[in-house]
């Protein structure tokens, strides 16, 4: 039997290439102008939206104020978005800084400070002291009585706070962190008024300008110098 025709029915086999001649797939090159998202260079915005976020962290509680002091400090020193990411990691998502391609955050209503931002002591004595937000402005009136008002606790939520004090026949006195720059002055009618101006550790933390007058009275501002014992009490939580 002629077994030609069953072999000219089957189709012609091509030679198989040489393992050489296939293209050899090539490693996917990063454009530099296509920088890993980390390294993307942080905003004055970035750094104020990462600011904001430690601020209200501290406010609820959720760092101390030492833990807030560095994380705020190395948010202002941030270059990068990825040096910014690790400081809110652990804070709730809606703070964290946003990543290239998202959509542009939405204008957040300032925070009005909580409680009353008046500090009244008529024939007594009033302090206002620990954790609070700030506001821009707050008025202090001390009539034959006495004012302490101290913000190394405060929760600065805006760049400047003003503080108008009026002391009649009494005494006023504010104490400012030394992050904090403390400008303002008066007019003491036999009295004194007596703020020293002096300039924040940290350039960009906030401002306390005092003014106002005092009369028969006496009105003091002055930074307030953390020592190494207070630092490990407020480390301590105490």
């Amino acid at each position: 039997m002629d077994n030609s025709s069953s072999s000219a029915s089957e189709p012609e086999r091509l030679p198989e290439s040489a393992p050489q001649d296939r293209p050899v797939p090539q490693p996917a090159v990063r454009s530099f102008a296509d920088p890993a998202e980390g390294d993307l260079r942080a905003s004055d915005a970035d750094r104020e939206r990462v600011a904001a976020a430690l601020r209200d962290a501290y406010a609820e509680g959720r760092l101390d104020a030492e833990e807030h002091s560095q994380r705020l400090d190395a948010a202002y020193a941030a270059k990068t978005l990825g040096e910014l990411v690790p400081l809110t990691r652990d804070l709730p998502a809606h703070d964290r800084v946003q990543r290239p391609g998202a959509a542009p955050a939405r204008a957040e209503e300032p925070v009005p400070a909580t409680g009353s931002n008046e500090v009244v002591a008529i024939f007594g004595g009033a302090v206002r002291k620990g954790r609070f937000r700030t506001g821009r402005f707050m008025k202090a009136r001390a009539i034959f009585g006495g004012i302490t008002i101290d913000l190394t606790e405060a929760v600065f939520d805006v760049p400047e706070l003003v503080i108008e004090v009026n002391a009649v026949f009494g005494g006023i006195d504010v104490k400012v962190p030394d992050n904090v720059s403390l400008h303002g002055g008066g007019a003491g009618i036999f009295g004194g008024f007596d703020v020293r101006e002096e300039e924040g550790t940290d350039p960009n933390g906030p401002v306390v300008t005092i003014r106002g007058k005092a009369v028969f009275g006496g009105v003091s501002a002055r930074q307030r110098r953390h020592t190494l014992g207070g630092r490990i009490e407020r480390g301590l939580g105490r």
